[in-house]
């Protein structure tokens, strides 16, 4: 008993000094932009109309195990954004149909203060993995990886700093700290915070290599992430390879590993449209907790189980004068005996149509 006390405030105080670094950062970031020179920094001009963007996408599914079909609006995605100082920005997004629900995405302020330093404060994306971070309209398949959807897509309120090298040296780190509690949950208080980050290499032309590391605290057990992928673009190919480890703070539940990867071949269109690209993807993900527990057994019990994936698809695309995509694709799932498909992740067709404006 004693040993675990110790290991608690152990815990604790080094969960103090990370809130401890975060804040001093905070601060010295606030004084850097206070005594910045012109020179200093490159802020976006005033622009005292801010930019409006949105992305629509309609599709229809086919199951053939049921024999039944459906029409979504998948998204009806909406955002403003702009600068009321050359170094204070802002953006706000909406999504008025997410499979039927309204949901706020994003609400932040960022602070340029340097060429390379930035700050941002609000509610957003949580810094982690390359497929979770793609927005709609730069999706390569109508629906989204196990990684980008069931492991390590995360939206969260919190603080990010950033930090982009020169062109000489090209490397992307991100640090946050967040709530932990979702978009929803902003008005409790928490005496333990989650926290992310994660760094972009950009060494060789064409190829990006990402790291990245989340600490996770749901409800009551913490979970680790760890991740690293890797994609490439060489002539009309896109490579990439992504993996997921998650591991449950006292073996509350088996650790989890998700990968996903795909390849894309590009061919250039004369008429109607721009290209059209061919595809093949392969997933797959371990059994699976979101981080929850179950109400009446108290104990973390899977929410996703282990699924394995074969996606193909042809995506016809428009990229002048807005992007418009038509996405075609059909995916076989494989489960082991024990596992229990949940009614939308199943073999099915899916035609779907896209417009980015």
């Amino acid at each position: 008993m004693n040993y675990e006390l110790t290991t608690w405030r152990k815990l604790r105080l080094c969960e103090e000094r990370i809130n401890l670094i975060v804040f001093t950062s905070f601060l010295l970031l606030l004084t850097s932009v206070l005594h910045a020179q012109d020179n200093d920094f490159v802020g976006n001009p005033l622009e005292p109309k801010p930019e409006i963007h949105g992305t629509i996408r309609g599709k229809y599914e086919y199951q053939p195990e049921m024999d039944a079909g459906r029409f979504q609006v998948r998204n009806a995605r909406f955002s403003i954004s702009g600068h009321v100082h050359p170094i204070v920005g802002y953006k706000a997004e909406i999504d008025l149909s997410d499979e039927g629900a309204i949901r706020m995405l994003d609400a932040f302020i960022s602070i340029q203060a340097t060429n390379s330093l930035n700050f941002t404060i609000g509610q957003m994306r949580v810094p982690f993995t390359i497929d979770a971070h793609r927005s709609p309209h730069l999706q390569h398949f109508a629906n989204r990886s196990f990684i980008a959807k069931q492991v390590g897509n995360l939206r969260d309120v919190g603080a990010i700093i950033s930090y982009k090298a020169n062109p000489l040296f090209p490397l992307q780190l991100e640090a946050g700290v967040f709530n932990g509690s979702g978009l929803t949950q902003q008005k409790v208080w928490h005496q333990s915070m989650s926290y992310s980050g994660k760094a972009q290499l950009m060494f060789i032309k064409g190829m990006n290599l990402t790291l990245s590391a989340q600490s996770i605290e749901p409800e009551s057990v913490r979970m680790n992430l760890l991740d690293v992928g890797l994609n490439y673009r060489f002539m009309n190919f896109h490579f990439e390879a992504e993996y997921i480890h998650k591991h449950y703070k006292d073996r509350a539940f088996d650790d989890v590993q998700a990968f996903n990867s795909f390849v894309n071949y590009d061919v250039k269109l004369k008429k109607h449209f721009d290209k059209i690209s061919f595809l093949v993807r392969y997933d797959r993900m371990t059994d699976n907790n979101d981080g929850y527990a179950d109400t009446v057994t108290n104990t973390l019990n899977i929410t996703d189980h282990q699924r394995q994936r074969i996606t193909g698809g042809i995506t016809l695309s428009i990229d002048k004068p807005f992007i418009a995509d038509i996405r075609i694709n059909y995916e076989n799932y494989f489960y082991k005996k024990s596992g229990v498909p949940k009614e939308s992740e199943q073999d099915k067709f899916v035609i779907e149509l896209m417009t980015r404006f």
